[in-house]
């Protein structure tokens, strides 16, 4: 379960954040997580509310996981399609000169005091 190597590094960040703006208090962190990123939102939440609870600056803080749909774009054709349905061959053209678009996000979007 690499989720709560994630999870430390969000507290990283985020301690770091509300240290230069000089926050005592986060009620929310957001956070972008790609579909095929390899982390399981429902992972990374139990590890958040174990290791958050531990920081005075982070105690009761939620964490919001948004999914971000996987999209890959076909470079012969030029279509975009859903990459997990699809896979990385070109429902189109049948093409597998593909490039993941999006989808494997891992990011801190926003952080609510």
């Amino acid at each position: 379960m690499h989720e709560l190597g994630i999870v430390f590094y969000i507290i990283r960040d985020v301690k770091k954040v509300a240290e230069e703006h000089r926050v005592p208090l986060v009620k929310t962190v957001v956070m972008n997580i790609g579909e095929v990123s390899t982390v399981v939102p429902e992972y990374l939440t139990d590890c958040w509310r174990w290791a958050a609870d531990k920081e005075d600056l982070l105690r009761g803080c939620e964490l919001k996981c948004n999914i971000i749909k996987a999209v890959t774009t076909c470079n012969a054709c030029g279509a975009e399609y859903a990459t997990v349905e699809h896979g990385r061959k070109c429902p189109l053209c049948g093409s597998e000169d593909t490039v993941l678009k999006c989808g494997n996000e891992v990011e801190i979007k926003e952080i609510e005091v």
